[in-house]
């Protein structure tokens, strides 16, 4: 049985939530909700644990790159928007006794000295099999290795 991942990428749009919103919220911290594919909401449930490392991730934006550190701050629960019939994120097939949805709280811990763009991941040899950097990658929760981890800090100009 293969080791649970321990290292993280979340992908999210900065015009819907970025890192600057998240480093401004209460205590830095937030649930990480509406996700709606089976493997991301998987790696939350099943491997996500409260400490592990987060690269918070820009997408569709004119340079996604990963932009700042987050943690896990929290176990996996049931996504609340799931049950809220006024949020785009609700599912009216969801049972609240056996949840399809889950999340993670996420706690901002520092922003990068600078943007590891994606230009810069794929130029990286050492990050060719990282999820981010293949073609048609689009899940917005990713296992990222602690060798991968290590590289992209490198890249950002962080020690450790």
């Amino acid at each position: 049985m293969p080791a649970r991942p321990t290292h993280w990428l979340l992908k999210s749009e900065p015009h819907v939530f970025s890192f600057d919103d998240l480093w401004s919220a209460k205590k830095r911290t937030t649930m990480w909700d509406g996700v709606r594919n089976y493997q991301a909401r998987n790696f939350m449930r099943d491997s996500m644990r409260p400490g592990d490392p987060i690269l918070y991730y820009h997408s569709s934006c004119d340079v996604p790159g990963v932009v700042g550190l987050a943690e896990v701050a929290s176990d996996p629960y049931p996504d609340p928007t799931q049950f809220d019939a006024s949020s785009k994120y609700h599912d009216s097939g969801s049972d609240p006794n056996d949840p399809r949805w889950m999340l993670v709280d996420v706690r901002a811990v520092r922003r990068l000295p600078r943007v590891v763009t994606l230009a810069d991941l794929k130029g990286e040899r050492r990050l060719a099999k990282m999820a981010v950097v293949q073609k048609g990658s689009r899940l917005s929760v990713q296992p990222v290795t602690e060798a991968q981890w290590r590289i992209v800090l490198e890249l950002a100009g962080v020690d450790g």
